[in-house]
């Protein structure tokens, strides 16, 4: 390190994780109570400090194998959040990032072991500083992604009905869509496969279940909803 600078006042720098999940048709993130001084045992995100040797970015995935234990996430980076007071111990800008996962890759074992919770959308309790905020920045950066990006197959099972499908845009976007529309769209995709393979957890009669075909999408190249 160097001497320059000196003569300007330090400020610390974070990442703060969003984590979305997909589970029975609603639209989840993972927090936990905080576990350090201020605000021990409020609602919080889960995040960390970058290291000297690090980037932001490399931070964020850093935080993101620590708490999940998986690898090669989706992750798009939120915005900064820098308000003086936003934290009440050190003057603190935090880096938040959002990522997706498939709630059944998340082994519970190690989400109990951090203390964290799925905790519905919806249904969010007050929390620490500004990270309701960051979470609902997030939440609006995926809705406008998701209709022009295939990332809501980040968030399903490898093989899903069109029914999870349409919920899952409901939820993300927070507004009903119209089936027969939603469903014409959908079969319109060459990437979205239909298989021979039946759920019968709904109803006996079952639904047929789809998969998402990477390398067919990459020929296509469009995706619009």
């Amino acid at each position: 390190m160097t001497i320059f600078y000196s003569e300007h006042s330090k400020v610390y720098v974070a990442v703060d994780c969003i984590i979305f999940g997909f589970d029975e048709g609603k639209l989840k993130v993972l927090i936990g109570k905080r576990q350090m001084d201020p605000g021990r045992g409020e609602w919080s995100l889960y995040g960390g400090f970058v290291g000297a040797q690090e980037s932001v970015d490399d931070a964020a995935n850093r935080v993101l194998y620590e708490l999940t234990g998986l690898r090669n996430l989706y992750m798009r980076q939120v915005g900064a959040f820098g308000s003086v007071d936003r934290d009440p111990g050190e003057r603190v800008v935090s880096i938040a990032y959002y990522a997706l996962i498939n709630v059944k890759d998340y082994h519970d074992k190690l989400r109990k072991e951090h203390g964290v919770e799925w905790v519905n959308f919806n249904e969010l309790p007050d929390m620490y500083s500004d990270h309701r905020t960051m979470i609902s920045k997030a939440r609006q950066l995926m809705s406008d992604t998701i209709k022009t990006e295939p990332i809501s197959f980040r968030l399903l099972p490898k093989l899903f009905t069109l029914t999870q499908l349409q919920r899952l845009y409901e939820a993300v976007n927070g507004e009903l869509v119209d089936k027969r529309n939603f469903r014409k769209r959908i079969k319109e995709m060459d990437f979205i496969e239909k298989t021979e393979l039946i759920d019968k957890t709904g109803s006996k009669r079952g639904a047929y279940l789809y998969r998402f075909n990477k390398r067919v999408f990459k020929k296509d190249s469009i995706f619009k909803l």
